[in-house]
């Protein structure tokens, strides 16, 4: 399997982007596909995760009511509409898929398929 993620770019704030992270390969079984970012010196962290088959969602604190996650199950490609965007939105964006649905928070250790990552800045 592999994730081709893009969409990135420079914005300002209070601006907007939309990410997109195509999947490939024969064996796409997903059952979450989730974006993640990582700001420099800092950790990889859970922006936002959604089930494949019946579109669940879930988002971390911060980007509720900003960001939103959708998916194109015949595309095969999950999306991440990014609004009201703030400098410390500032971070690579990367596209990962599980094969599970986790009930508690999952983290980068669960996910097994990742992108590229895209860089996504916000000025101020």
């Amino acid at each position: 399997v592999q994730l081709q993620a893009s969409g990135g770019g420079l914005v300002q704030a209070g601006g907007s982007l939309r990410l997109s992270c195509t999947a490939s390969g024969r064996d796409f079984s997903a059952q979450t596909m989730a974006w993640f970012r990582q700001a420099p010196g800092k950790e990889r962290d859970l922006v936002s995760r959604i089930r494949w088959n019946d579109g669940r969602t879930q988002y971390t604190d911060s980007v509720k009511g900003r960001f939103t996650i959708s998916r194109e199950r015949g595309k095969r490609t999950v999306y991440l509409q990014m609004n009201s965007l703030k400098p410390e939105d500032t971070a690579v964006y990367y596209c990962a898929s599980s094969s599970r649905w986790l009930v508690g928070l999952p983290d980068r250790s669960d996910f097994g398929f990742w992108g590229q990552g895209t860089q996504v800045t916000v000025s101020s």
